[in-house]
């Protein structure tokens, strides 16, 4: 049940017909793991903490440095040299102490990311780099568990919902298939604060909306954010029968 408090801080969203007090029970009683703190993941720890969801797992092995700050919203000065892990788990638990935080500080492998992946409800990757996705994007097919992807760079964003739950929903690697060798990364090619801000709140919006059961999410749909003419565009995305991660001769 939800107590005083509780029914207090989350009052404008119960308001909503689309949560009510069930959406909001459902929320407290979901488990999602957030693999990245920086620039996109900055905006989904917030939100999603902030909307009472009751335990986030948080997955980073790095510490905040200087660079960070100009779009890693959830540190600030005084974390710099400090685990991304302890200053978000500082940051939120100010802003909600009725949630759970379960620190991943260090790097991944395919067994504990499998462990971590199998723990939860739902995974947000806020990574910036392929090998890292088509990790996460395979322990979620194998775990069967929804995945909100976002990515930016420079000034263009992406976001997509892959639900391996859905016969008809692709997985990240139909889409994307085995990435590019000249893959760039924030720190070789630049981005600009609010759109990893942008593309972080939609992770965050699409992960309340799976999560409380309300709208329909991207699953089967690539949002392309153009940030420089402040446009949106939609792709359909089909599931790949011969996909080597989620296709029928590998499920």
């Amino acid at each position: 049940m939800l107590n005083d408090q509780e029914l207090l801080r989350y009052s404008r969203q119960i308001l909503l017909q689309h949560v009510d007090i069930d959406g909001q029970l459902r929320l407290k009683e979901s488990r999602v793991l957030i693999v990245g703190l920086g620039g996109l993941g900055s905006p989904v720890a917030l939100y999603l903490a902030a909307a009472g969801v009751g335990e986030l797992h948080l997955a980073d092995f790095d510490t905040v440095d200087l660079t960070n700050l100009q779009r890693q919203i959830i540190h600030d000065t005084d974390s710099v040299g400090v685990s991304k892990v302890d200053s978000a788990i500082r940051r939120l638990s100010a802003i909600n102490p009725e949630i759970q935080l379960v620190a991943h500080r260090a790097a991944l492998d395919e067994d504990s990311l499998a462990a971590a992946v199998a723990a939860v409800d739902l995974v947000l990757d806020c990574s910036d780099n392929f090998s890292t996705r088509e990790a996460v994007n395979a322990a979620c097919v194998a775990a069967r568990k929804p995945l909100v992807s976002g990515a930016a760079i420079r000034l263009e964003g992406q976001l997509s919902v892959f639900d391996p739950r859905r016969p008809e929903s692709p997985c990240y690697h139909c889409l994307y298939g085995h990435g590019s060798e000249a893959e760039l990364t924030c720190s070789e090619a630049g981005v600009i604060g609010p759109l990893v801000g942008l593309v972080g709140s939609l992770q965050a919006l699409e992960a309340l909306k799976l999560l409380a059961g309300f709208g329909e999410p991207l699953v089967g749909r690539l949002l392309l954010i153009d940030a420089l003419g402040t446009r949106f565009r939609e792709l359909r995305v089909k599931r790949d029968p011969g996909c080597s991660v989620c296709g029928t001769a590998h499920a």
